[in-house]
C-alpha cells in the first residue's frame, strides 16, 4: 500500500468516527442548554460557534433566552 493510500484510508476513518461523534455531541449540547448552561460555556468546552450552538438548540425546540 502506498503512503497515499494509507493516508486515505486513515482519513476515511477519522471522518467516519466524526460522523458518528458528532450526533452525541448535539444532543450533550441540547441537554447542557436544557440543563441551563450558559451559551458561552456549551461554545467554551465544544469549540463550536455560538451560531453553530443556537443553530442545534433552536433544530431541539430551545429558543434563546430559554
Amino acid at each position: 500500500m502506498t503512503r497515499l493510500e494509507e493516508a486515505a484510508r486513515a482519513y476515511r476513518r477519522a471522518k467516519a468516527a466524526l460522523d458518528k461523534a458528532r450526533p452525541a455531541l448535539a444532543e450533550a449540547i441540547v441537554d447542557a442548554a436544557r440543563a441551563g448552561t450558559k451559551q458561552a460555556e456549551i461554545v467554551k468546552v465544544t469549540g463550536y460557534t455560538r451560531e453553530q450552538v443556537r443553530r442545534l438548540c433552536r433544530a431541539a425546540g430551545i429558543e434563546p433566552g430559554e
